[in-house]
């Protein structure tokens, strides 16, 4: 298997225990929550909700340029200097400290920033995919910020962004980005066949059907890294409509398992971090899942998938 880069071992896959930051990593959950909204609330409609994310950049996340009237603004969390940054396209920024502070001082921070740099924006100011979810301007209860463990996320974030935008090089067909879902605070990567899905139940807390019926609109395979499960996080991998076979589907992946309960193949964070070649085992956790989906769901694999070096010389 190729190496992602030319990189190959020894890239740096910072150790982070999920414990040792809990309240921090809910904290900033809700902060993206807020600036992902503010995307969503300028920005057009695009399939499967890919309008509302966020992207890793080398310094942190961002949301990208957000057109507002007939110019545009971005928002980023600089997650080295620990400032969230928020730049307008008529030469005005403004910016917020990152730094301990409750879910409702940030919440009116960025809005008091914006207001100074003629930005408008409402939103739906109460959390999703949460429960209990607290109105961003009432949520005292999240107030947590510790500088090291966020830059031990950010460097976490660079290094599974790396590899699943390799693997994503691989397919032709319809893929998303690789994005941060504010939502569930995971960055993820979906796959397409091509073909549509059964309408999706819904029943995730706080969020409509048919925002999950929008999201599930066709049938996929997706993978990506939740930094809240097991010990240091996991990366997962899961098919919408499962195909029959898929959960027994023989895999090649180290120390990957499928959760009945979740209905999806999860792989320790700590596994990949500690492994003599960590993108090649992520690498091979990603395309054996995915395999998994492609083959008990008999996808066109042929017309769908590529060889990311096909044009190098």
């Amino acid at each position: 298997m190729d190496d992602v880069g030319g990189a190959g071992a020894g890239n740096e896959w910072p150790l982070l225990r999920v414990d040792d930051w809990t309240q921090t990593r809910d904290t900033v959950h809700m902060w993206t929550q807020i600036v992902g909204k503010i995307r969503m609330a300028h920005t057009p409609m695009l399939n499967h909700w890919w309008q509302v994310t966020l992207y890793v950049t080398p310094r942190g996340l961002t949301t990208s340029s957000i057109p507002y009237g007939r110019g545009a603004f971005d928002i980023e969390f600089d997650l080295c200097d620990h400032q969230l940054h928020i730049r307008s396209s008529n030469g005005t920024a403004g910016s917020v400290v990152l730094e301990a502070k409750s879910v409702a001082e940030f919440h009116a921070e960025v809005f008091e920033a914006l207001g100074r740099l003629g930005i408008k924006a409402s939103i739906r100011a109460v959390p999703n995919e949460v429960d209990p979810a607290i109105p961003f301007a009432r949520d005292y209860q999240h107030a947590s910020y510790d500088p090291e463990a966020i830059r031990l996320f950010w460097h976490q974030l660079i290094q599974v962004d790396r590899v699943l935008n390799y693997f994503r090089s691989r397919f032709r067909g319809k893929a998303s980005p690789v994005h941060f879902f504010w939502g569930a605070m995971d960055l993820a990567c979906t796959r397409f066949s091509g073909r549509a899905a059964p309408v999706h139940p819904g029943g995730v807390p706080n969020c409509a059907d048919w925002v999950m019926v929008e999201g599930y609109s066709h049938e996929l395979s997706s993978c990506g890294f939740w930094p809240g499960g097991g010990d240091e996080g996991a990366f997962y991998a899961y098919a919408y409509p499962e195909p029959a076979g898929y959960a027994e589907y023989p895999t090649e992946a180290d120390g990957a398992v499928y959760s009945q309960s979740g209905r999806l193949y999860l792989l320790p964070y700590e596994n990949v971090r500690t492994a003599p070649d960590p993108d090649r085992m992520l690498l091979r956790f990603l395309q054996a899942t995915y395999g998994a989906a492609a083959e008990t769901g008999h996808w066109d694999r042929a017309g769908l998938e590529a060889d990311p070096a096909r044009w190098r010389w």
